[in-house]
């Protein structure tokens, strides 16, 4: 908070006494609204302070932070590590400050925490009150520690300053007179102004001295006012600058700013940090009465922080993020929080944090919050990234299929980690010794003896993983050849019957139409071929078919054919077997013989018409074998 004067912090010294340190005792401190208050540290002197925590409220049972507080947000300072220097600075104080606050620290000879006396704070204001006819005091609720100079007001005017909180010189009879006292240090929070005759003055108060809101909210400043009846009031506006200048003729802030129908409340919309500023009323009267309401409302402008601590953290570890602004933002702001753009459901939070504890995983991701009602305005994200040991590790193998002596083939090992793995350890089951290293393996000019379950091991700094196993079977190469040669037979056997049955079809088609083409024909005849089987009688064969046939075993074959007027033919197949002498050897006889039948249906049977060729009748008769003398 900017202070118009400098050293207008209140010191509180709480110095250690003996038997006190350690023993659950309290302090009182009593200070102005709106002023700030440092409390220093109560250690024991040539004490080296390693760690401090202020609390006057606990969370799970354990001392909550000061400074994590968002009623706290950008108002508590811790200062200094020796009991000289260690100091909370609690600045802008309101209402909700009132409270008993603790404080426990570390030491370099002491790794524990050590608590000390705590204290209550009470906030007050100044009131100036008439306790006798011309006797003026400064009022307070409760007694300002460290014992404050008091400053009198006359007609805003500096009037006398004392070490007591009484004005003892006679006050004036004027009617238009007001009196007003502040405390030294805290100029900018004086007293509101009193008529000592009962009538009215100059004086504005407003609604709120100071004011935080987001960056792209908008904000109302509103003030109340009196003057002395005898002026009468011709307009009023508000500025910031040194100079009154009406604040809507800023550049800046053309078509943000409104006043209402009297002026006393301004409303700015979509809020810039060149906003912020110390806004004052202006009042206009007739008699050429000019009056500004100082000092003014502090008005900041802030944006809405995320805070992750700490950014990275492995699982089952804890993480607080904290949704904070420089300045407090109403009075008990609700906070909304939102991961990777989605709001959060049901979230562990207190106060302005969420809690992560413990940490999974699924945690990691991009964080931010706003303030409830402030849902568009949306915090800076903050990613959190969570480590974890390897999961979900397999083997996949390539190329896929069969794998046979000889070949080659290559497995990868996969695994979900973070950071990832930096060890992707190959292993053959029920051998002791690693196969090989990194994330994918090669076995070249597989042998049988390769065969065998495989897995791989998943390492990084987290922790490490097995994969399952991967069953790997040789197939030997004669094996293949088999596999190979059944499969050519089988596609011929399918060939062989398809071929069969296609010749099978075209035979019974081609019988077919060769019946009914001769039934058109004859009317009546057979067109079918003629088998007969014929045996002759014994013969006895003579000298020279005897000669003739020594020695040869031959086959005859005979052919028949019936001829008709269309020059057709149909052939007859005729088994001729010749008696032989016995203890012979015997052939078998073919004759081939040739009939010519008359086309007319009305001609005697083809048996007795039948005119027999006998040029064209082949018949060898194997005559019965005799030794040569």
């Amino acid at each position: 908070m900017a202070l118009r004067t400098a050293g207008s912090v209140l010191v509180v010294f709480l110095w250690s006494v003996a038997g006190v340190l350690g023993q659950n005792t309290v302090k009182s401190v009593c200070a102005l609204k709106g002023s700030s208050v440092d409390m220093r540290c109560p250690v024991p002197s040539v004490t080296q302070v390693t760690e401090i925590v202020w609390y006057n409220t606990r969370l799970n049972d354990k001392p909550f932070d000061l400074r994590w507080d968002p009623k706290f947000d950008g108002r508590v300072d811790y200062r200094g590590t020796t009991e000289k220097d260690c100091i909370l600075r609690i600045t802008d104080l309101r209402q909700s400050d009132i409270a008993t606050y603790h404080f426990r620290y570390k030491t370099n000879q002491y790794s524990g925490w050590k608590y000390s006396y705590g204290f209550t704070l009470s906030l007050t204001d100044l009131k100036v009150e008439r306790i006798y006819d011309n006797t003026l005091t400064c009022s307070t609720t409760c007694t300002l520690t460290d014992n404050p100079t008091y400053i009198w007001y006359k007609n805003r005017q500096h009037l006398d300053e004392s070490t007591s909180p009484q004005y003892r010189d006679p006050v004036s009879s004027n009617y238009d007179d007001s009196f007003s006292c502040a405390v030294k240090g805290h100029e900018d929070l004086p007293s509101p102004a009193v008529c000592v005759q009962g009538h009215n003055h100059w004086w504005v108060t407003y609604t709120k001295r100071r004011i935080c809101v987001l960056k792209g909210s908008s904000v109302n400043i509103s003030c109340s006012y009196t003057h002395p009846t005898c002026y009468i009031e011709q307009g009023s506006f508000w500025f910031t600058q040194k100079h009154p200048v009406d604040v809507r003729s800023y550049p800046e802030s053309a078509g943000r700013v409104e006043y209402n129908r009297n002026h006393h409340t301004m409303t700015i919309t979509d809020l810039t940090e060149k906003d912020s500023a110390e806004y004052k009323f202006r009042l206009i009267t007739t008699n050429k009465g000019r009056f500004s309401g100082l000092p003014g409302v502090m008005l900041t402008v802030t944006d809405i922080l995320l805070e992750m601590d700490p950014t990275s953290v492995s699982e089952e570890e804890s993480v607080t993020l904290r949704c904070r602004t420089q300045c407090t933002v109403g009075l008990n702001p609700t906070y909304i929080w939102y991961k990777n753009g989605q709001s959060l459901t049901n979230p562990i939070t207190s106060y302005n944090s969420l809690i992560l504890d413990p940490v999974s995983s699924e945690d990691a991701g991009n964080y931010s919050c706003a303030v409830e009602g402030f849902e568009r305005i949306l915090s800076q994200e903050e990613t959190l990234t969570v480590r974890y040991g390897p999961r979900n590790t397999s083997v996949s193998v390539s190329p896929s299929g069969e794998i046979v002596e000889g070949g080659s083939v290559t497995l990868t090992c996969s695994s979900d980690a973070n950071p990832p793995v930096d060890k992707y350890t190959w292993y053959k089951k029920n051998v002791t010794s690693p196969k090989a290293s990194g994330q994918s393996y090669s076995i070249t000019n597989i042998i049988s003896e390769d065969r065998g379950e495989y897995y791989c091991e998943a390492q990084n700094g987290r922790g490490s993983m097995n994969s399952t196993t991967l069953m790997i079977i040789v197939a030997g190469k004669q094996t293949s050849v088999l596999t190979a040669a059944v499969g050519i037979i089988v596609v011929v056997l399918v060939l062989i019957l398809c071929l069969s049955g296609l010749m099978w079809f075209r035979k019974k088609n081609s019988t077919s139409t060769s019946n009914t083409r001769d039934t058109a024909d004859d009317g009546q005849g057979d067109s079918s071929p003629v088998y007969d089987n014929i045996s002759n009688m014994d013969m006895t064969p003579t000298a020279a078919q005897t000669e003739s046939t020594y020695d040869q075993d031959d086959v005859h074959y005979s052919s028949v054919h019936f001829s008709r007027s269309k020059n057709q033919e149909v052939p007859l197949y005729s088994t001729v077997q010749l008696h032989q002498p016995q203890k012979q050897d015997q052939d078998v006889q073919y004759a081939a013989v040739k009939f010519n039948l008359p086309s007319s249906a009305t001609q005697p049977a083809a048996a007795q018409a039948a005119e027999v060729d006998a040029s064209e009748i082949y018949s060898t008769v194997n005559k019965p074998r005799t030794k040569k003398t």
